[in-house]
């Protein structure tokens, strides 16, 4: 059977069914989430890193109208269907879940993650507080993984429309 693009992503009931079964092997489960408009060499990077850091890598992607939210209405260039079958075709992921808030503390109580990883823009006073009481809640790790230097999507649509003019 094919894979089809709207297959590539779990619900939220999916994605906490795989995480129990995760659980009942021992094996641990980390979280990590974001936009993943453009995919670039920084994102594979930091998705590389944080799968390093358990069994288990799962990825919670921001729906089309969660990134209008938190980007503005010119974003995102690449729909949440596609960015989901993306990412979830890296090895180093586990599954994909989208989600359509600007936090993410409503997933993180569902699905319990062992670990939660942020890329290294972010640091323990720049998460939301909601997202970290989440975590705390569930007493996940928090941990960061690097990030490379000037690698961003803004920069990449900088670069694309200034080759254009």
């Amino acid at each position: 059977m094919k894979l089809k693009i709207q297959d590539s992503s779990l619900t939220l009931k999916e994605a906490v069914k795989f995480r129990n079964n995760v659980r009942k092997k021992g094996k641990t489960f980390v979280l990590t989430n974001g936009c993943f408009d453009l995919l670039h060499s920084g994102h594979v990077h930091s998705l590389r890193e944080a799968s390093k850091l358990g069994d288990y890598l799962w990825v919670a992607i921001n729906s089309d109208k969660s990134i209008r939210g938190l980007k503005g209405e010119h974003r995102p260039i690449i729909s949440e269907l596609d960015r989901a079958y993306i990412v979830s075709s890296l090895a180093c992921v586990a599954g994909v879940t989208i989600f359509n808030t600007k936090r993410l503390d409503k997933e993180i109580l569902l699905l319990r993650p062992d670990v939660y990883v942020k890329a290294g823009d972010y640091n323990k006073t720049n998460i939301a507080k909601i997202e970290c009481d989440a975590l705390d809640e569930v007493e996940a790790k928090l941990k960061f993984v690097s990030f490379l230097p000037e690698k961003s999507t803004s920069a990449i649509i900088d670069e694309i429309t200034s080759k254009k003019n």
